[in-house]
This record gives C-alpha cells, sequence and structure tokens, in this order.
C-alpha cells in the first residue's frame, strides 16, 4: 500500500549531506557515511485504495417494481429523468383491477343487506320466544289448577324449546353475516391495492439510472416484483465502497477526511468516512472490508458506477521535525562505536559530530508515511539542520551520489496524486 506525503515548505531541500563527505572526514581516515538532514515540515500517512461510487443508501439503487400482472400501457419518465417521492412513473392497464374492485364491493354490499337481513330475523326469533314463555306460563298455572290438560302443557312446552331453538339459529346465521362483511370488506381492500398498483410512483426524490421494460410489454408478477425502473436518490452526495485490506482496516476511523479521484476528471473531490463495515470477503486469500465514505457531489459529475482511486488520511503532523526513515534502519560497525561505551536503550539515531565520529540519540517515532518519520525527543528543536547517518558510503553509493541516487528518499513537492492537500 503506497502512502502519501505533502510538505507544506515546497523549497525544503535534502541537504547535500546525502551521499557527501564532511571536510573532517575527507581528511581523516575512517569510514564514510552516507548523510540526511533532520528538517521541519508537515507528515501525512495515508492508506490508498480503490472504490466504486454508488448511491445513497443502495449500492445499485432503489428498484421500483410492478406489483401486479398486466400490460404497461404508459411510461412517464425515462433515463435521467429526476423525479420525487410519490411521482407516478408508469401505469399498467388497470380494466381487470378495475372489474375486481367493483365485484368485490358488490359482494360487500351483498353481506351488509345479509347482516340486516340476520339481525332481522333474530328480533322475529326474540319474539317468537317471548310469546312461547308467555303461553307456557299460562298453562302451567291452567294445569295446575286443573283447568287444563296436561297435553296443552307439552305442546306449549316444546313450542318454547323451539322458539328458543330458532333464536340461537338466527343469532348464529348473523354473526355468520358479519363475518361474511368483515370478508368482504378485505376483499375490497385487496381489490382496491391492486388498482392501485397499476400506478406505479417512485418512493424517492432521485433520478432514474435504469429502465427495464418499455411500453406495451407485458409484466407478469410472480412472488417478487417485476423490476420496472432502478432510482438512484439524490446524486447530489453520494457513497463511494472502498476495498480496504486488513492490514490497514485497523487504521481507519470513522470521520477521517478522504480525496479521491475519477478517471473520468482531472480534479479531486473530497469526503469522509461515514461507516467501516464488518462483512469481511475474502479473495485469492487476500481479505477485504468495505469502508463507505460519503462525498458531495453538487455538480453530479460523479456517476454511480465510477471507479474511485482514494487517499484517506489517517494521521497528519503539522511543522513538524522529520528524517529520512532509512535512518532508523541503519547499525553502525562495531568497531567505529568502539569508543561509546554502553548504548543507550531504545530507537536511536546516529549524528554525525564535527570530528567525523558518530554519535546515538534517543528518540521516539511519530507519524510515519513509510519515506518519512516524525522524531520526538528532548530538546528536538535543537536537532534542526544536524545530519543523521542512513548508511555507510560504498564506491557504488558514491558514484549514484555524483548525479542522484534513486534510492534515497528526498522532500518531494506537492505531489499530484491522490494525497490530501496540506492544511494552510
Amino acid at each position: 500500500m503506497r502512502n502519501a506525503v505533502v510538505f507544506a515548505a515546497a523549497g525544503l531541500m535534502l541537504l547535500a549531506g546525502c551521499g557527501e563527505k564532511t571536510p573532517l572526514a575527507a581528511k581523516k581516515k575512517g569510514p564514510s557515511y552516507r548523510l540526511a538532514p533532520i528538517a521541519r515540515t508537515d507528515v501525512v500517512r495515508s492508506v490508498e485504495a480503490t472504490g466504486t461510487v454508488t448511491p445513497r443508501n443502495s449500492p445499485s439503487g432503489i428498484p421500483v417494481g410492478a406489483q401486479v400482472n398486466g400490460r404497461l400501457i404508459k411510461l412517464f419518465v425515462d433515463y435521467n429523468s429526476v423525479v420525487t417521492n410519490g411521482q407516478v412513473v408508469a401505469l399498467i392497464d388497470p380494466l381487470v383491477y378495475e372489474a375486481n374492485y367493483k365485484s368485490a364491493v358488490a359482494r360487500l354490499h351483498v353481506s351488509k343487506a345479509n347482516v340486516e337481513v340476520g339481525e332481522a330475523s333474530v328480533k322475529s326469533r326474540e319474539a317468537e320466544l317471548a310469546l312461547a314463555e308467555k303461553t307456557y306460563s299460562r298453562k302451567r298455572q291452567l294445569v295446575d289448577k286443573a283447568l287444563a290438560p296436561l297435553a296443552e302443557l307439552d305442546n306449549a312446552e316444546q313450542a318454547l324449546a323451539t322458539a328458543s331453538a330458532g333464536l340461537e339459529s338466527a343469532k348464529a346465521s348473523l354473526k355468520s353475516a358479519v363475518a361474511s362483511v368483515e370478508q368482504a370488506e378485505a376483499e375490497v381492500s385487496q381489490a382496491e391495492a391492486n388498482l392501485k398498483y397499476c400506478t406505479i410512483v417512485s418512493p424517492v426524490d432521485g433520478i432514474v439510472i435504469d429502465r427495464k421494460v418499455e411500453e406495451g410489454e407485458t409484466v407478469v408478477s410472480s412472488m417478487n416484483a417485476v423490476p420496472v425502473l432502478t432510482i438512484a436518490e439524490d446524486l447530489k452526495t453520494v457513497w463511494v465502497e472502498a476495498t480496504i485490506p486488513e492490514a490497514d482496516v485497523g487504521n481507519i476511523k470513522v470521520g477521517q477526511p478522504v480525496t479521491f479521484t475519477a478517471d473520468a476528471y482531472r480534479r479531486k473531490f473530497t469526503g469522509k468516512v461515514i461507516q467501516i463495515r464488518r462483512a469481511a470477503t475474502t479473495t485469492n486469500n487476500v481479505v477485504t472490508f468495505p469502508v463507505i465514505i460519503e462525498a458531495e457531489n453538487p455538480d453530479e459529475m460523479l456517476f454511480p458506477g465510477m471507479t474511485a482511486t482514494l487517499s484517506i488520511e489517517t494521521a497528519r503532523a503539522e511543522d513538524v521535525l522529520v528524517v529520512a526513515a532509512a535512518a532508523f534502519r541503519f547499525r553502525p560497525h562495531d568497531e567505529d562505536i568502539a569508543d561509546l561505551g554502553e548504548l543507550p536503550r531504545g530507537r536511536k539515531l546516529w549524528l554525525l559530530k564535527d570530528d567525523g565520529k558518530i554519535e546515538p540519540i534517543v528518540v521516539t517515532e511519530g507519524v510515519s508515511d513509510d519515506s518519512f518519520t516524525e522524531i520526538l525527543a528532548d530538546g528536538v528543536d535543537a536537532l534542526e539542520g544536524r545530519s543523521v547517518v542512513v548508511g555507510y558510503q560504498t564506491v557504488a553509493t558514491a558514484k549514484q551520489d555524483e548525479t542522484s541516487n534513486p534510492f534515497m528518499p528526498k522532500f518531494p513537492k506537492k505531489q499530484k496524486g491522490t494525497a490530501p492537500e496540506p492544511k494552510k
């Protein structure tokens, strides 16, 4: 992964110590060193990756489908049409669904009429029961006084039982009629919904990025809605879905600034990290994680599907002392430090003294972009302008230094790649 560094002091040059000998070192016998300066500038550590521009909230746009079968008789939008939430975008032939709706409404009316009949029947049965109860009561009194035969009492009792059963039957019929009304209302609601589904509307504000059907085609919906259009939600703000290797994802944090370029334009776009997803993907034994970047796109130059080359700023140190990272890898020969005694512990830089000898200084590494590293130490400001050893001078490196050593890190000018711009 290539990291980027930007330096505010554009005029800062690599000191002539890179590959040069000091006058004292030239006069005295001893090792010759390759040197690098300690200089003050800005260091930016970044993670570079590639990603794909997508609409917000949906990687491939929001599909708008048909939930009913029928012939598409009208399309009101086309590619790149701007739509609003609730706007009618297509119409399916509604004749069949209008007929089904009217039929369901008629069945509802019949069911409601049956309820009224059932209620009237219940009232009639209640009146019959009341009469039967009175008749039975009178017959009971007459039989008790021996003024009527027992057979009349039996007949009155049978008529009472019959009236009671008739009332219960009427009530059950009424309940069935009420249930039929509820079923008919459900059928009306379903028929009405299917009729409304003939009119397809946009669920969001956005722009049409794809069209699946033409006018006159018949759409057949089964278990899933048949896609008719794809709408991207408001492209004035877009997402970039970046693919970050697992080795770098630990340095990514929500809110970090991001700059990126698209192949179609010679300019940079800016955004910020809004989501780090845990959905790992393994390709050729390489584990990557999706990271979502949100970017403003007011002029709508970025289209869904464009490839973006991103630089995610993970750390920045401004106006600090830095040194070439190679200085931390230098290990002097034993004979060159034999008179130094016990060396201090920790990360060391080796400074060249005026007498041509070297001395160690313990420092702490700060922000690094792998080419240059911020150095932290007590009295660090006093080190500015000093030269540190990055290696031994050899015949091969001396010849390279006569022109320029391509392997030595240099303080570059402002980069034209994807690195973040320096802060003012």
